[in-house]
């Protein structure tokens, strides 16, 4: 597991899920260390944006326990998990469209505490991604998909959270695009900022990541060190094959 010298900031316990009959999530467990970038890994179906969804509040847990900086937050409303300090960078780098782009990012300032930081994260915000500064006054619309992969991110910042889970960050994005965005996440990670990274890039998600879990059909059947993970047998578990069906 995770260096346990360092006590978890964020932990997932036993964790079943259920969409009414249908079961999505089955004795999930994970930890997060402060300061870290953790990947889950998994195609789609596999439950990894369920994950995420329980760990907002946005779906409830049928069993298990859920805990940030030692309290239960299983059965926390969204809106209080935000303001305790976690909030999420949406699948599909999802923006509102007829918001100019700094609309956009006074949007996620909108708890009090950032509310009195906002020009000191928008700076902040700015200077990490400076495209977002000059396209400030344009429609969300008219950006492309990875400036608006930027932008999701820029606004989960002014969030000031303390940690940020990125629910597909690749998806639909040039490699070159999804190469600079993630040395923008790892430059904001080395400020100290905790991230969970969904992905079902294999070979990135190992590369950028401190320790990862890989998820098939509801379940984490394998997780490691990312530096340690052999990258077959992480492939392997992906699609099932052999002893991960």
């Amino acid at each position: 597991m995770l260096n346990q010298e360092n006590k978890e900031l964020l932990t997932v316990e036993n964790l079943d899920v259920h969409y009414g009959d249908l079961q999505a999530l089955y004795n999930v467990s994970l930890q997060i260390s402060p300061g870290s970038i953790v990947s889950i890994i998994g195609s789609n179906g596999a439950g990894k944006s369920t994950l995420l969804g329980t760990i907002t509040g946005i779906n409830k847990p049928t069993r298990g326990k859920i805990t940030f900086k030692s309290q239960d937050i299983g059965s926390v409303p969204t809106h209080t998990i935000v303001a305790k300090g976690i909030t999420m960078s949406p699948e599909g780098s999802r923006v509102f469209e007829k918001m100019s782009v700094e609309e956009n990012l006074f949007m996620g300032a909108y708890l009090p505490n950032a509310r009195r930081k906002r020009q000191e994260l928008l700076k902040r915000v700015y200077g990490l991604f400076p495209v977002l500064k000059e396209k400030s006054g344009q429609l969300a619309t008219y950006l492309s998909g990875g400036q608006r992969q930027m932008l999701a991110i820029g606004r989960a910042l002014m969030v000031d959270p303390e940690v940020i889970l990125c629910d597909e960050v690749s998806m639909g994005l040039a490699p070159v695009i999804v190469k600079d965005i993630y040395h923008k996440i790892r430059e904001i990670n080395r400020e100290g900022m905790t991230f969970v990274l969904v992905e079902q890039d294999v070979k990135r998600s190992l590369k950028y990541s401190d320790y990862s879990y890989v998820m098939v059909k509801g379940k984490i059947v394998m997780e490691g060190p990312s530096s340690e993970l052999p990258e077959d047998e992480v492939k392997d578990a992906f699609f099932g094959i052999h002893k991960y069906a």
